[in-house]
């Protein structure tokens, strides 16, 4: 199997830095996962600022060259891991817009002249796993779990890809957040995880 991952935190000291970390050591534990590559969009001075004007078209961005080895990334990966935290309900301004110029027309999905598109990302599936300083009901009663929604429904299977499962843990910046046996848990996922 061959993992991306893509995460998303300018700071390395941070929480979601150590739930990378348990995913790592969990994949290079796994036998059955032979390949991973890390994609960590604030150390890649990833330009998440989404631009189009009469000379570079919208429709044309699945052929970017400047987004070429984020597509060849993508492409290659059979499973893609998102890491980040959640900030005012939803993923980081810099995953958001790596979302918007990665999964584009042509690339992740084709008009097909009927109500949804092809999704061209079949057969992959997702992983994300977000952590915020709010209780982890807040986002299911307050904000109709918007954020899942968003990613599930919006672009995930408007893409293809039918398998995402969400790890989303709140009271994260609390001293009593159980940090590692919630660290634990994403760990042993991906030690454990098949390709099924």
């Amino acid at each position: 199997m061959n993992v991306l991952i893509v995460f998303t935190h300018p700071d390395h000291q941070s929480l979601s830095y150590s739930f990378l970390q348990a995913v790592l050591q969990g994949c290079k534990e796994n036998h059955v996962i032979q390949n991973v590559q890390v994609l960590d969009l604030y150390r890649e001075n990833f330009n998440p600022v989404l631009f189009f004007d009469e000379k570079k078209k919208r429709r044309n961005m699945y052929k970017d060259p400047e987004l070429e080895k984020y597509r060849n990334q993508l492409s290659w990966a059979e499973k893609i891991i998102f890491i980040y935290p959640i900030w005012w309900g939803r993923p980081p301004a810099m995953l958001m817009g790596y979302m918007d110029k990665m999964f584009a027309s042509g690339f992740a999905y084709k008009d097909n002249g009927k109500l949804l598109p092809e999704g061209l990302l079949m057969g992959k599936s997702v992983v994300c796993i977000s952590v915020m300083k709010g209780p982890t009901f807040y986002p299911m009663f307050w904000l109709n779990n918007a954020h899942k929604v968003l990613l599930r429904k919006a672009l995930f299977n408007y893409v293809g890809i039918k398998k995402v499962k969400f790890f989303e843990f709140g009271h994260m910046e609390n001293s009593k957040g159980k940090h590692f046996e919630k660290i634990k848990k994403v760990y042993q996922y991906f030690q454990k995880l098949n390709i099924a």
